[in-house]
């Protein structure tokens, strides 16, 4: 069985993964985002958008602030909020995902946000689900992070403008990265004007991915001149074997992003990182902390998107239920 992230009307019914979705429709959830931005230290920006509909937020891999935007997004919209525990979820008895699923579309769960460190997951659910049920992919595997790859987007549009104009450079764990890959996606459908790939050798993706973009070794020549560099933690979680994870202090040595190193790129350069940073590692504390640091505003950003997303679909539920939206 497949699956639209498109529903009939042509509105956004799953958000799965960026790859393939239309401009217009990342430009709607920006648009949309946009409205629930406010200054940090104002009150929150709330509404009724989805009174009556239950969002469940099923994390089968450990995260923090993607489940807490999740959580505050759906409850600020005054959605009804469930929070699996996995470590006293039925999967962890040995229950299967899809049944899982059905258990709570049975409790009448409208929108389902998902993570999961293997791939596929999400859109085996979207196969699965009744015809009026959405779903989130809040992180997949090493592939794909949608709702991080359009904050990045957006935080990147809001402080340096036309992407296509841009020089966009990512520092780091690349190959294990899904937020890389989603940059890229959301990135190149805004043609983004060069897209650098900078780390170790053997932590560039494979030859046929990110098809187009820049690739090095060298820091000081990945960043030269760039208008944006994003720094990615080393996805430990994902190497095969614990030797293969490069040291810590050497890493910093070699690509740990300093004041000193970002004098390559543009005065005006903004530094960008997905979270959790390890400080001292892929970037120090003066540059996380420093006047260029746009990584709070990314966390901010990130609640206003998801709040956008989850607004956009709760109008394919109530179509679907046959209510007008």
């Amino acid at each position: 069985m497949s699956f639209e992230q498109i529903n009939s009307v042509g509105n956004l019914r799953h958000l799965i993964t960026l790859d393939g979705l239309p401009r217009s429709q990342l430009e709607l959830i920006l648009e949309r985002a946009r409205r629930y931005l406010t200054p940090v230290g104002s009150p929150p920006p709330r509404a009724d958008t989805l009174r009556g509909q239950t969002v469940a937020n099923l994390f089968f891999e450990a995260s923090t602030r993607t489940r807490a935007s999740f959580e505050l997004a759906a409850k600020r919209l005054s959605a009804d909020v469930l929070n699996l525990d996995v470590n006293m979820s039925s999967r962890a008895k040995g229950e299967g995902v899809i049944d899982t699923i059905f258990t709570l579309e049975a409790m009448q769960v409208d929108i389902f946000v998902v993570r999961d460190a293997g791939p596929g997951v999400p859109a085996r659910i979207a196969r699965q689900v009744e015809p009026h049920v959405c779903v989130l992919n809040a992180g997949e595997a090493d592939l794909s992070h949608p709702t991080q790859g359009l904050l990045d987007l957006m935080t990147i549009m809001l402080h340096k403008g036309d992407p296509a104009k841009l020089t966009v450079a990512i520092v780091g764990d690349i190959r294990h990265s899904r937020v890389a890959r989603s940059a890229w996606q959301a990135l190149g459908t805004y043609e983004v004007g060069e897209f650098r790939l900078v780390g170790p050798a053997e932590l560039l993706p494979e030859d046929d991915e990110f098809p187009g973009a820049a690739r090095t070794t060298d820091l000081a020549e990945g960043i030269a001149d760039a208008d944006v560099v994003m720094a990615l933690r080393l996805q430990k979680e994902r190497f095969a074997q614990l030797s293969e994870i490069p040291d810590p202090q050497e890493y910093f040595r070699r690509y740990g992003l300093t004041e000193a190193r970002l004098g390559a790129a543009k005065a005006d350069a903004i530094v960008m990182h997905p979270g959790p940073m390890n400080r001292g590692v892929e970037i120090a504390s003066a540059v996380a902390d420093g006047s260029r640091s746009v990584i709070r505003e990314q966390v901010t950003n990130g609640l206003a998107v998801r709040m956008a997303v989850l607004e956009i679909v709760h109008d394919h539920v109530r179509r679907a239920r046959g209510e007008h939206p």
